[in-house]
């Protein structure tokens, strides 16, 4: 997974409440597991017209001056609904590499971590006043610093933010769920050795005479 340190990129602003993953990424276009395919689908209903083909001019990231975004800035309860882990997914593919919202959904929340995308929380009206700095007219591009916890704007106003320590350190190094298992792989075997060693009963064999001393290890 890639890490995440600083980034800067351009703002697109979503101001929208309770955007749900299906308006993130359509059920219609749930067909794979893999991570990959889902640029296009993201907020389909939204970025193109009737026929699903046609851009929508009105929709915020087909307008010139967020071409190329990779912030995302939203409403409350954003990624809230279904679980499904394909809407950050999509919003990844796309290029958005953080999302700032008053609120997130908590399972979204989660898995924004294991996609390499940063969820910022900032309060409500701190966020009105990043929504207002995002006009048609130019692109904004706001810095985000991971370490110090901060987003910085053009006009040189910081917003300090909180996040979960292990989260953080988990993003830094480029660490999803499965990967920080990994990473302590040697400590895991330590374990069970001293668990082998403690309770050596729960380590035998299905079929396998206790008083054999056969264990899951000889398998």
């Amino acid at each position: 997974m890639e890490k995440f340190v600083t980034h800067r990129g351009v703002a697109v602003p979503l101001p929208r409440s309770n955007v749900n993953t299906d308006d993130i990424v359509p059920a219609r276009f749930l067909k794979t597991i893999r991570r990959t395919g889902f640029a296009d689908a993201l907020f389909a209903n939204w970025r193109y017209l009737g026929d699903g083909r046609a851009p929508n001019p009105e929709f915020e990231l087909n307008q010139p001056a967020y071409a190329g975004a990779s912030v995302l800035v939203a409403g409350p309860n954003f990624g809230c609904g279904s679980s499904r882990e394909h809407a950050p997914w999509s919003l990844r593919e796309y290029g958005f590499r953080c999302i700032i919202a008053p609120s997130f959904a908590d399972i979204f929340y989660n898995n924004c971590f294991n996609s390499s995308i940063l969820p910022v929380v900032l309060d409500a009206s701190t966020v009105e006043d990043i929504l207002a700095s995002l006009g048609r007219e130019e692109q904004c591009q706001v810095h985000i610093d991971l370490p110090a916890q901060t987003v910085t704007m053009p006009d040189g106003r910081t917003f300090h933010f909180e996040v979960d320590a292990f989260k953080k350190n988990a993003l830094l190094e480029g660490l999803d769920s499965i990967d920080w298992t990994l990473s302590r792989k040697s400590e895991i075997l330590a374990y069970e050795e001293r668990r082998r060693q403690e309770a050596p009963w729960l380590f035998i064999r299905e079929g396998a005479d206790p008083r054999s001393g056969a264990s899951a290890a000889t398998r």
